[in-house]
């Protein structure tokens, strides 16, 4: 039980670094925008602009995201919301359109034009932070398997600890071993 103790604080520690507590936004309203498949004519810049916050979080996810927001003008800024409302339009409206996203230095060929959607230089290294989870969770599911069974547990060994413990007698003892090795 100590083992399953020491493993779940391990576990904590880890997403409590900054990956499971990275994402601050609700994008609730844009995935239910995106899931209803409405036209883009009928769509607001603050729908757009939601819509783009949602796909800057899919592809730069987490600390990430509010990196690349810092960069394009800071939470709030003119620059950043003309950013996401042109990303909305680009990746959901398929429209295309000039500037920053359109065909220059961010969609065209630069930081976000060559990858598929959400395959970044980020998203390696949130690749690498869910096989690590993973290969952390089978480490703590082996330490806490009630099922495991020690390699050095055959039924003859078994034998040998109740020989020791006195459960059985020498007669009982070679009985069961001949038995067993038969």
């Amino acid at each position: 039980m100590r083992k399953a103790a020491v493993a779940a604080m391990f576990v904590f520690a880890i997403l409590a670094s900054g990956y499971g507590i990275a994402q601050e936004h609700d994008f609730t309203e844009a995935e239910q925008l995106i899931d209803s498949g409405i036209s883009c004519s009928r769509l607001t810049d603050n729908h757009l602009e939601a819509i783009g916050d949602y796909y800057m979080e899919q592809m730069h996810p987490g600390e990430a995201h509010g990196l690349m927001d810092q960069m394009m003008g800071g939470e709030g800024s003119t620059s950043l919301r003309q950013i996401h409302i042109s990303m909305a339009r680009r990746l959901y409206c398929n429209e295309n359109v000039g500037g920053m996203m359109g065909g220059g230095m961010m969609m065209g060929g630069g930081m976000m034009g060559n990858y598929p959607l959400g395959y970044t230089t980020y998203s390696y290294w949130n690749l690498l932070w869910i096989v690590l989870l993973v290969a952390l969770i089978l480490v703590v599911v082996w330490l806490v398997s009630p099922f495991r069974m020690k390699a050095s547990e055959t039924p003859l060994s078994i034998l040998k600890k109740r020989f020791a413990k006195g459960e059985v007698s020498k007669t009982q003892f070679d009985d069961m071993k001949k038995e067993l090795e038969a």
